[in-house]
């Protein structure tokens, strides 16, 4: 695999939930030319989905005036997926845990979750003017470190 196998990526979005089917088609395209696995796409399907989705809702309050960024490229071994809304930002570390048993029930409150599980490195920063970017990293080949699904299991870091 080298990084030549896929341009970096920029795709700018509307804040409606219908348009993270525009991203799951580009990313799935950029995942089958860095020839990726099946299991591997589909996890990282599964994170680019969550964050997307969060931008969309909590970011943007589904406002579609504001936009969704998401930038794709592979630098250093590494895939590197940004996405970025317009938001007013928030803490991460205020997030509840979903594996508390008093949210185990809940409808929502997972899409973090997920994407620590199935990324190597999430990353948060925040626009002067607000807005939030997550930053998902997953490395490529043989700096990978196990399967998706060997990190969909254990505890929250």
């Amino acid at each position: 695999m080298t990084e030549t196998q896929i341009a970096d990526v920029k795709l700018s979005i509307d804040s409606q939930f219908e348009n993270i089917e525009l991203v799951q088609a580009v990313l799935e395209d950029s995942l089958s030319r860095l020839q990726l696995d099946d299991d591997s796409r589909y996890w990282i399907g599964i994170a680019v989905r969550e964050a997307v989705a969060n931008a969309i809702k909590h970011g943007n309050k589904q406002d579609p005036e504001k936009q969704v960024t998401v930038d794709l490229g592979v630098s250093n071994g590494a895939l590197r997926i940004q996405i970025a809304d317009d938001g007013e930002g928030f803490d991460p570390s205020q997030v509840a845990d979903p594996l508390n048993p008093d949210n185990l029930l809940k409808p929502s409150g997972r899409g973090i979750f997920y994407m620590k599980r199935f990324m190597d490195d999430i990353e948060y920063s925040f626009g002067p003017t607000g807005g939030t970017i997550v930053t998902l990293n997953k490395k490529l080949g043989s700096e990978a470190t196990g399967s998706a699904e060997d990190n969909a299991g254990g505890n929250l870091e």
